[in-house]
């Protein structure tokens, strides 16, 4: 990774900063300050030799299908192949894969650090919080004069990424989709439920707590299922509620803008309040699981579809389209009915919630030459849109070990009663089996194909009916998600805001009533009420 040097009072204040959350500092020493990028792009040949790109180092979380134990490294293998085709030179790429829940904390230590890598990819809030720090490179010359221009479907996405100068430090390649409510059918069946009916928070909490106080497992007691599970009570990144919605309803715990466009902190509202007395009743009757408290989005997801299905759930909110054909796969492969409901957003929600997309970022090391960047931009990202044999790694992952052309066949679950059997001709276009997961078939890389800004040109795709059922559901159920606050101050002490709204939640939803919602928010504004105050200033003042 590159060495940045960081001054002593910005790694001091980022260390602050980010012993909660992982956030970065507004602060910037003369070092890091970043060059506006004044070049218009070169073509990627000229600019690479002019650079002398050798290796590129990045760093994703699980986005990234392609893990080390998953085929990471023949897909690496095989983007430097094309890669060096493209440019006619050999780069070197070194992935560092960062687990997905902690990806805001380790992100804000490897800023604190210095040792940085030259691309990573960014939720959207970390990328607003990272924007005006003068760590990222603008790359809106690059992205205006890069080669998959030509080929945007969507040029909506990144051009809303630009700032009120025109600057742009990530690129989205996919937009950002969101979080649906599943169901197990045979729960539904089980306590006498019509997913149909379930219009409202009353017919939404009433099915949770069948889904607690009966037998919807079928294991002769009753008592020990609950009724949904989720990755804590919030999330640790906007939009914050998609987990759990049906709860939150129409709180949003975060800096927020009104009708009028005048930003305020919508974690002190009644409507909040309301929302977490919701969840703390919700744990105390069973209809939420109480593992939600510390389980990330792998454990709660694993639970759900468990092959023992004692003390799991009967409804669990996750991400839409491919999702909903992968954890029905993972029924299938544990041996449990894989029928899922999706649940239409409740009367009370709405909408479900599509984020703003997260993007790729490249660092800028400060040196007032952007030859190293554009470099790196042409290398990575224009490849990414090639449309072809770069776009299909990304979005498929490595030919001959995540998906073929090949004439095959292979049996998923054999000697099961789930037992599938797929069969290909040769030329067809197929997805194989997961490389560490036999009764598994793959399903993407690090971008939905129907998701992309930009689509493929080689006739590639493999979306199931489920997938496309799924994202068509999606679609026709969400609005955009509140725009992310970007100000210094909510840069500086986001870590902290972060942090103590989660630790109000918690102390208000342990059982054992320690504190009421009120004296929680009282704690919350002593603790972090001046931060709040100097980012709503800033945000209205600008």
């Amino acid at each position: 990774m590159k060495k940045k040097v960081l001054s002593v009072l910005l790694a001091s204040t980022m260390v602050a900063s980010l012993a909660a959350c992982g956030s970065s500092d507004d602060a910037v020493s003369e070092s890091t300050s970043a060059a506006t990028s004044t070049s218009a792009a070169a073509s990627s040949e000229d600019t690479a030799e002019a650079y002398n790109l050798t290796e590129i180092n990045c760093v994703v979380n699980g986005t990234l299908t392609a893990t080390e134990d998953n085929g990471q490294a023949e897909f690496v293998e095989q983007w430097e192949a094309a890669v060096s085709e493209i440019l006619g030179h050999d780069i070197t790429l070194n992935i560092t894969q960062l687990d997905h829940s902690g990806y805001v904390d380790a992100v804000g230590r490897l800023f604190v650090s210095g040792d940085l890598p030259d691309v990573m990819i960014m939720s959207a809030d970390m990328f607003k919080q990272y924007a005006p720090t003068g760590l990222l490179w603008d790359m809106a010359d690059a992205y205006d004069n890069a080669e998959f221009q030509n080929r945007l479907n969507l040029t909506g996405i990144n051009e809303g990424l630009k700032d009120s100068e025109g600057h742009l430090y990530g690129f989205a390649p996919a937009y950002g989709n969101g979080c649906v409510t599943y169901v197990k059918q045979t729960w539904l069946d089980a306590v006498g439920i019509d997913i149909n009916d379930v219009t409202t928070f009353e017919d939404y909490y009433n099915m949770l707590l069948a889904f607690h106080n009966g037998d919807p497992d079928g294991n002769g007691v009753d008592g020990d299922t609950y009724g949904v599970i989720a990755s804590g009570y919030i999330g640790s990144e906007a939009p914050w509620i998609n987990y759990l919605p049906e709860f939150w309803q129409d709180a949003y715990p975060s800096l927020v803008q009104d009708d009028d466009g005048v930003w305020y902190d919508g974690f002190q509202t009644e409507e909040t309040k309301a929302a977490i007395e919701r969840i703390k009743q919700g744990v105390a009757d069973g209809a939420i699981d109480p593992d939600t408290l510390t389980a990330s989005t792998k454990i709660a997801r694993e639970k759900w579809f468990s092959n023992d299905q004692t003390g799991s759930e009967g409804a669990f909110t996750y991400w839409a389209g491919t999702w909903y054909q992968t954890l029905t796969d993972n029924f299938i492969k544990n041996g449990v009915d894989a029928e899922l409901a999706q649940l239409a957003p409740i009367e009370e929600v709405g909408a479900y919630l599509n984020r703003e997309a997260p993007v790729w970022v490249i660092i800028d090391d400060g040196d007032g030459d952007d030859s190293r960047e554009q470099a790196i931009f042409d290398a990575f990202i224009d490849t990414m849109m090639d449309g072809d044999v770069v776009q299909t790694l990304w979005t498929y992952g490595a030919e001959d070990v995540h998906w073929s052309i090949h004439a095959e066949e292979f049996t998923t679950n054999p000697g099961t009663d789930s037992a599938t059997t797929y069969s290909y001709e040769e030329g067809e276009f197929h997805l194989k089996q997961s490389p560490n997961d036999s009764n598994s078939v793959w399903k993407k890389n690090a971008m939905d194909p129907a998701l992309v800004v930009s689509p493929l040109t080689n006739g590639y795709t493999d979306t199931s009916e489920l997938a496309v059922v799924g994202n068509e559901f999606f679609t026709d159920n969400c609005v955009d998600a509140p725009v992310s606050p970007s100000c210094d101050a909510w840069t500086e002490y986001s870590g902290e805001i972060i942090s103590a709204r989660t630790e109000a939640i918690s102390k208000v939803v342990r059982t054992d009533n320690s504190i009421t919602v009120d004296q929680a928010m009282e704690e919350y504004v002593a603790a972090v009420g001046a931060y709040i105050d100097e980012a709503l200033e800033q945000l209205n003042a600008q």
